[in-house]
Order: structure tokens, then sequence, then C-alpha cells
């Protein structure tokens, strides 16, 4: 890895080439970086708290009372056959003087630093068999619930991105209110985390994200931590919770999903690869899972007449070759109870993320629909437009795209005319759409390089009720950098894009309405962005409601998709007004609307999920 260094610790001129007689706390600072950076210094005093395999961590034997700075600090002798010569004389509880380098390390230059001592020389032992205590989380010191940085104003979501970065300004740390700050003050301590659990899944290298026994926001039904959105200006975006990375005994910790009770953990606070993390000295052992097991199928069911039901699943780059069909089609009877329209995202064509010029998915679609008809469900029929060779994004040659299951029993196009990836979708004074299916505005700009949305409208077979679909998946959020990380607000990968690409849609949706102000719109699939983000924000404000608002849903137990610390909502449906509204008489009845989002990935391993994305399910009655 390659160590890189902030230009401006270069001015520090005035800080003497060799500095002796340091506390660790000095050393440390009272901000991310060392005042001490690229300077050696002698004479430091510490006990060694835990070896690891290319350092130790060593603990001031002289502390001072300021939260902000640490005192500890890692000391960094390599692994060479010096760095293993040098780490062979200490142990912890031994007493040592030791003189070195303070180094800002980092292994990317979107990271925040960590800082060290390097090159230790003249190592001086005192004493040896000092006793060493974790310092205990959540009783000496607790975590921050709600900010992460004085540079997000309120919120780590925060539009435009990268205004300002930590490596820049340096803020002096304010531990009791900011989380970064707060595990920055803990750098290289030996801590402890009582009742830890999982926040979901440890991914394939064994990290995990946990809570601890102290204090947390956004706490969902499951145990593990949603973002919350206080209003459209500030989130809580859970900066209390804490990676635990590798064991520093060389052993693996056991696979999590969320809810997950495990061991007390003790182990030491580092920053790398782009989070603060605690190295626990043993193995993040498992004991105790959350009721029920597995996530319970929906109850919605349709009458295959006015009350249809419908769902949306992203369901991860689907070929003709796809081990995961099977489980898919399974899931779509089982935990969806076979809807009867579905949104589907991430189909690819018919020889897969293969460079050719195939591309289209009748293959993918017949070979998903085949499993789910031979498995008892219904016999759906697919729609979808092929779109233009390497143009929509996704794996390289896979050309994934959106497209729809029905029931024909229950639903049939109304005035059919596929249209081709070229042709614009647009909608007729009489409600009909130019090409059903099609694709909404396909040269517009906003969609480069991803896909574009599909639009179809259907009939209902027995009452000849108008439905129109919208599925889109939206551009990704690649390029994002880490909440942890040293850009501030943190980049949201390609938000720009996604605000356009709403915008679109919101104008097309706004024709159907000028058609039909009482039309049943269904917008449904992988938007890729959070609800209160300039994304959404204001856009779809008179045309179009959150679902999840429509029906009450907690803020907490809005989620499809768990990322690093937090679960989080990126799978959306909106309705249209009149869909929103209750049924019946100056609306006594119930609700037109009824969703639930089916958690069958986020309560799984890494090894079991089907998908990334969670499904989500509904029911709407379109006659009343």
């Amino acid at each position: 890895m390659v160590a890189f260094r902030p230009t401006f610790l270069a001015l520090l001129a005035a800080v003497p080439t060799l500095v002796s007689a340091l506390t660790i706390a000095e050393i440390q600072g009272t901000s991310f970086q060392s005042p001490y950076a690229g300077k050696a210094v002698t004479d430091v005093p510490g006990v060694v708290t835990v070896k690891g395999p290319a350092g130790f961590w060593l603990r001031s034997t002289s502390p001072d009372k300021d939260d902000r700075t640490s005192e500890s600090i890692y000391v960094f002798t390599g692994s060479n056959a010096a760095g293993k010569a040098i780490l062979a004389t200490v142990n912890a509880g031994d007493v040592l003087v030791v003189d070195g380098k303070v180094d800002e390390y980092r292994s990317g230059k979107d990271q925040l630093f960590l800082t060290e001592l390097i090159n230790p020389t003249n190592i001086r032992k005192t004493a040896s068999g000092m006793a060493v205590e974790p310092l205990v989380l959540g009783k000496e010191r607790s975590p921050p619930t709600e900010e992460y940085t004085s540079l997000d104003n309120g919120n780590v979501f925060n539009y435009p991105n990268n205004v300002t970065d930590v490596e820049t300004v340096n803020p002096t740390l304010n531990p009791k209110k900011y989380g970064l700050d707060f595990w920055e003050s803990l750098e290289g301590e030996l801590v402890k985390v009582r009742k830890p659990v999982a926040l979901g899944v440890s991914n394939q290298y064994g990290d995990v994200w946990v809570r601890g026994d102290w204090k947390v926001t956004g706490l969902n039904k499951r145990g593990g931590l949603t973002v919350n959105w206080k209003n459209k200006k500030t989130v809580d975006a859970n900066p209390e919770a804490i990676l635990i990375g590798s064991p520093l005994d060389g052993t693996k910790n056991d696979d999590t999903f969320m809810g997950n009770t495990v061991e007390e953990i003790t182990g030491v606070v580092t920053y790398a690869f782009g989070f603060y993390r605690i190295l626990p000295l043993t193995k993040l052992k498992v004991t105790g899972a959350p009721s029920p097991a597995v996530t319970s199928p929906t109850k919605l069911k349709s009458d295959g007449k006015c009350a249809i039901t419908f769902g949306s699943y992203n369901v991860e780059n689907m070929s003709p070759k796809s081990s995961h069909i099977p489980l898919v089609a399974s899931q779509i009877i089982t935990f969806m109870n076979s809807p009867d329209l579905l949104f589907i995202q991430e189909i690819q064509d018919n020889d897969g993320a293969t460079q050719s010029p195939i591309t289209s998915a009748n293959a993918t679609l017949s070979a998903l629909t085949a499993s789910i008809s031979s498995q008892g469900g219904p016999t759906y029929a697919f729609l979808e437009v092929a779109p233009e060779n390497l143009k929509d994004g996704g794996a390289p040659g896979g050309n994934i795209r959106t497209a729809y299951l029905y029931n024909p029993a229950v639903l049939t196009l109304d005035t059919p005319n596929p249209g081709t990836y070229s042709d614009k979708a647009v909608v007729a004074k009489d409600g009909t759409l130019s090409f059903n299916p099609g694709r909404i505005d396909p040269a517009n700009s906003a969609w480069t390089a991803t896909r574009k949305p599909l639009v179809a409208l259907f009939k209902t077979v027995k009452s000849g009720k108008r439905v129109y679909a919208v599925n889109v998946h939206m551009s990704s959020k690649g390029g994002s950098s880490s909440l942890h990380g040293s850009a501030r607000p943190p980049i949201n990968g390609a938000i720009e894009a996604r605000i356009q690409q709403n915008t679109v849609m919101r104008q097309f949706i706004g024709e159907v309405l000028k058609a039909d102000k009482n039309a049943n719109i269904l917008a449904s699939g992988d938007f890729n962005e959070f609800m209160q983000t300039p994304a959404f924000a204001n856009i779809w404000d008179g045309v179009l409601h959150d679902s999840d608002e429509v029906v009450g849903e907690k803020d907490v137990e809005r989620y499809s998709y768990v990322f690093d610390m937090n679960t989080q909502m990126l799978d959306h449906l909106f309705v249209s007004d009149r869909l929103s509204k209750r049924q019946g008489l100056l609306g006594l009845f119930k609700k037109r609307l009824e969703v639930e989002h089916v958690h069958i990935n986020s309560w799984e391993t890494y090894d079991a999920r089907t998908s990334d994305h969670d499904p989500s399910v509904g029911r709407v009655n379109v006659c009343y």
C-alpha cells in the first residue's frame, strides 16, 4: 500500500526536527492529524496493550484529562525480519520508552489518516507485567448518535458534496457531538464493547458493523439501525455504529446477519480502508439470533378484479444461466405471494455478461417465468424493451434492463405497440401510449450510460380499469465516498444524474395526469437514492406520493437495502394521487393502497442472499 501525506503538514516548519519527551496525547493532538507529523520524537513513554502482526499498541503512562486526545498510538515495526525482531522483544504489559517518527498513514487518497509511530529505535523496557484494562464503551465513553463531523452542516448527505475535506481543515475534535471525532479521539485505544449486536451481514472478509451497550437511534425491530431523516435538512445516519475488523489472532469472525447477538468484544480502535474499526483480539462469536429466523411471507392477496397485487425486485444480474433463478422464483411465489404485476430490475441479456451483439433478454425472462410456473406459481407473461448494446450500464456485455412480469388472467396490455430502444413513449390525449411498452425519453442525456425507465399501460381483464406502470433503475451510487472519509459531505456518486432522471420522469408522469388527472399510476424500482435527498426533495410534489408515507410505515422500518452501518430505502414505490386516498364516501373506509417490505435478503448471511436488495409488495384497489 502507498502512504499519502497531506501537503499542508509540510508548512509546519516551526516544529523542530527532533522532539523529545512527548506524551502520546501530545503526539495525537486535538485534531485529526498530529501537530508533529513527519517529526522524529524521542523518549515517548507507554505501556504495551496489544501486539499485532506488524506492530504494537502503546498506551500513555501519564494520561491527560482531555477527551479530545487519544492516550494510545500504534507503533509500526513492519513485517520484515528487522521488524519481527523488534516485535519479538515486547509483550503486553511491558512499560517502554520509544524513539521513532510520527507518521500519518492512509491506504487511499480519499481516506482519513492513522497517526502512528514508525521506524521505532532504541526501545527501552523499564518494567513488565503491568495490568492493562480496556476502556469500556458505553460506560466510560459513549459515541454520539447523530452527526459525523462539524463539516457536514447537520446532514451527512448534504448537497453539493465534497465542499471541503477533513484533510484540509483538520478541525479540532468535538467527541461529545460528532461521531468521527469520537472514534478519532480513541485511535489506538484498547476498548471493550459490551452486549454487541450485529447491524447487518458480515462481508466476505468477515467484517461486520455492530452497536454496543450504549445509546443508539434509528433502531428497527430486527435490531439494525435505519437512516433516520428528521426533515429534509438534517439526517441521522448512525455514527454510533462501529465496524469490527479482522481478529488480531489470525482467526476469522463468525458469519453474522442483522440482529445477531455476539460475545463481548475487546480490541483496539484503528482506521483502515475508509473506516474506523475495532480489531478484536479474538474472533467475533455469535451467541444468538433474532426471532423469527426468516421474514414472514406477505399476506396481501389479489382478488383478480379490483384489488390487484404488485411487487418490485432487483434480482441482481440475472441471466439464463444464473443459479439463483429457482430461488428467486420460489421467493416470488412464497414470500411475495405471486403478485399480479412484477417490476423487475437487473435482467441481463441472453448471453449474460459476455461482449456480443446480443441484447434481447427473452431467454432470461423465459427461464424465470418457467421456473415460477414449474414451482406452482402463475404462468406469467413478460415485457421488455431491449436496450442499445453497451449503453445502459451495469456489467459490461450484460445490458441490464428493467422488465415486467404480469399475470395475463388479471392484466392485459391496453393497445399494445412495443417500442424499440430508441422509441420515445408519448402520452396521447386519450391517455394511450404511442409505444406500449415503451421507454421514457431514451435520447435524453439524463439517461447516459444507465437504464431507461420502462412504461407500460395495463388494463384489468375483469374490470377494465387502466393501470400505468413505470419501472425504473436509476444510476448507481458508484463513486461514492465513505461516510468515514475525508470528503465532507461525503460524495454521493451520480446524484446529479439522478436529479435529472427524476425530473424527466416527473415531466412524463405530468403528461399522463394531464390526460387523466385520476389515473392509476405505479412508479417503482431501484431508484438508488433516499427520498429526502435533492434527487427527490420537492421533485415529486403534486405529482406522485411515496407509498411509505401513504400507508404510514414507521421511519425505522423503511428499508430494502443494508449498506455499511445503515439499513436504508433505495427501492421505492410512488403512487398517483387517486391511489393515495381512502376508498368510500368522504374517505371513511380503508385505504386503496397497502405496502410491505419483504426482508428476504437483509436478514440473511452474505452467502445465503439471493440479491443485495429486498423486494417490496403491495395491493391497490383500482376500481373505486
